[in-house]
Formats: structure tokens, C-alpha cells, sequence
């Protein structure tokens, strides 16, 4: 079975014609299933209310559907936030008789200048991506031996006769059955009981696979969405992180030391206070430091996307690549 994880970025219900409605929070999922493929949309339920809305369905995704109804402030921002995520694989659906020159010069050397233009046609868009997962299926090799993953949290609760359970993404690497995987940013442990993809058991998940895992040994009242479950030793946290800032062109000032900024990682979206900015040469590529209440989860070298939540309509601020 292979899975394909689609952010769609439109009118809310545009994907109740592309899958079958599931959980639904701040964002919300729709799953399609054909024999072994599956599709994962993602709706940025709360957005454009709720800036970590679009974040977290952007974060999760493989690709990106992009309806462009309108130029406005909204369709700049969601610009930004793909290209400081790096989703470089998608396609734009135009509507209200918008066309691509039209807005050719906003995404300009962007990830989104090689989307591929398509038509308003759901069933078409369903079997394009079906197909894309039965061939990516064909090529998917799973190693036997010992692997370690990462699973970051989005969603868990209780199940009355199972236990706990949570919802998440593989982000990387091979999660097996009757694994023991660390709970970060806690001191405790998990070890998983069962797997479920798309309610099918399975023995073993790898990157990309949308998961449901039963978990034995932590009850589900001691996680929170952005925890993430891993035996990958590469994967540390910490209250205070460093790295090297991009910012986004149309940034108008050097960021300043107590700004508060949002770092988004994984299914984290966590307030910090930038308490060190070292330029040297070009401003819109500092050295920060941002100190954290609570633990931020990351391997060294990933690219978080930093926001600023006071800035008024432009509120993504750029990148960090953490050291």
C-alpha cells in the first residue's frame, strides 16, 4: 500500500468531492482508497483565521491543490507559507475566470511557477492521483532489517477496548509493530501495539504512510498534538534553538531581539522570543536564537518556517534551518 498526502488549499468542502470526510479539527482529512493506493487530503479548516491551519496542512503534504478564486492578501500569504515549506510538487485549479499570466508574476521563482495547470474536474483529479500512487507503489522498497522513524502527533484520543491511540504522518524512516518509540519532548516511552493504515492493519509503515497506532504503555491525556513518537537518535529537542534565517522578500525590516516569533515544525507551531540576531552583510540572512517555552522537536539541518503573528497581513516571516 502506498499513500500520497494532499493539502488543499480552496474553499472549505472543496475536497468533500475528492475523499471521504474523517477527522476534522483545525484541519480536516479526507481519505480515497483504491485497492492498495491511498489518498490523504488536508483542509486548512481554520484559515485563514488561524495562520498554524495552513501550516500544519501544508507540513503533512506530499503535494498541493491550489484554487485560485481571487488576488488577494490570502493568495500571497499561501505563496509564502509553500515556498518557505518547500512543497515544490502541486497543481492550480483556476476559477472565476482567473488565468495563469495573470498570476505569473507573483510566483515568479517560486516552488509554485512548476505547478502544473488543471482543469475543475474532481474525478479526473482523483484518478491522476490514484495512479500516481499505484506507480509510486510499484517502486517502493521496504528493508526487512531494523529501521528507526518519526511520527509526528496530530491527532489522539482514547479508544474504549483498544486504548490509546494517535494519528500522524510518517515524516520519515519505518515504524514496525511492537516497536518501542520515544514520546518527545516527554521522558517517557510507547510501544506500538497495532497499525492501521486507511483501517487496514499492517505490520509496518514507512515515510509518507498516514498511521493510526494504538500505543501500550502511555495513556492519551500525557500527549498533545506535536509530539513526536521516534527511536531515530537524530532527533533531539530543546528550549532554545539556533540556525540561519531567510526571510521572505517582502519582509520590510531586520527582525529585532524580543520579537516573538512562531517556529513551525512538524505539527508544532510554537511561540518563541528571539533573543540573539547576528547579521553580518545581508539582514534578511541573520543568525537567530529563539528560546522556547516548551520543547521544540527537530533533527539538525530542517527548515522550520517562522511567523509573526502581529504583522498584520503579512505574518510569514521565512525560514530557519536549524543547527
Amino acid at each position: 500500500m502506498s499513500n500520497i498526502t494532499v493539502a488543499v488549499l480552496a474553499p472549505n468542502g472543496y475536497a468533500d468531492d475528492l475523499g471521504k470526510k474523517g477527522t476534522s479539527s483545525d484541519i480536516t482529512f479526507y481519505n480515497l482508497k483504491r485497492g492498495g493506493s491511498t489518498i490523504t487530503f488536508i483542509e486548512p479548516t481554520r484559515y485563514p483565521e488561524k495562520l498554524s491551519s495552513l501550516f500544519y496542512a501544508i507540513s503533512l503534504a506530499d503535494r498541493v491543490i491550489l484554487v485560485v478564486e481571487e488576488i488577494n492578501a490570502t493568495f500571497g500569504e499561501t505563496v509564502l507559507m509553500l515556498q518557505c515549506a518547500g512543497k515544490a510538487n502541486g497543481y492550480i485549479i483556476f476559477k472565476n475566470y482567473l488565468s495563469p499570466d495573470q498570476i505569473a508574476p507573483l510566483i515568479k521563482g517560486t516552488v509554485l511557477e512548476h505547478y502544473e495547470v488543471i482543469e475543475n474536474d474532481p474525478i479526473g483529479l482523483r484518478e491522476k492521483l490514484l495512479d500516481a500512487a499505484t506507480k509510486m507503489a510499484a517502486h517502493q522498497k521496504v528493508k526487512d532489517g531494523a529501521g528507526t522513524g518519526i511520527v509526528p502527533i496530530d491527532h489522539h484520543f482514547n479508544v474504549k477496548g483498544v486504548g490509546t491511540v494517535i494519528l500522524g504522518c510518517v515524516a520519515g524512516g519505518i515504524i514496525k509493530k511492537h516497536d518501542s518509540l520515544k514520546v518527545l519532548p516527554t521522558t517517557k516511552s510507547a510501544q506500538v501495539r497495532s497499525i492501521q493504515k486507511h483501517e487496514d492493519d499492517a505490520d509496518i509503515a514507512v515515510a509518507g504512510d498516514r498511521v493510526g497506532l494504538a500505543l501500550k504503555g502511555i495513556e492519551a491525556e500525557d500527549l498533545d498534538r506535536g509530539f513526536v513518537l521516534t527511536n531515530d537518535p537524530a532527533v533531539k529537542c530543546s528550549t532554545t534553538v539556533t540556525g540561519k534565517a531567510q526571510l521572505v522578500k517582502y519582509w520590510p525590516a531586520p527582525l529585532k531581539e524580543d520579537m516573538v516569533l512562531y517556529v513551525g515544525n512538524w505539527m508544532q507551531f510554537a511561540p518563541s522570543r528571539l533573543t540573539k540576531v547576528t547579521a553580518e552583510g545581508d539582514w534578511r540572512m541573520p543568525e537567530l536564537t529563539l528560546t522556547l517555552e516548551k520543547d521544540l522537536v527537530y533533527t539538525s539541518g530542517a527548515k522550520a518556517v517562522l511567523n509573526y503573528l502581529e504583522g498584520g497581513k503579512l505574518r510569514v516571516v521565512g525560514t530557519l534551518t536549524l543547527s
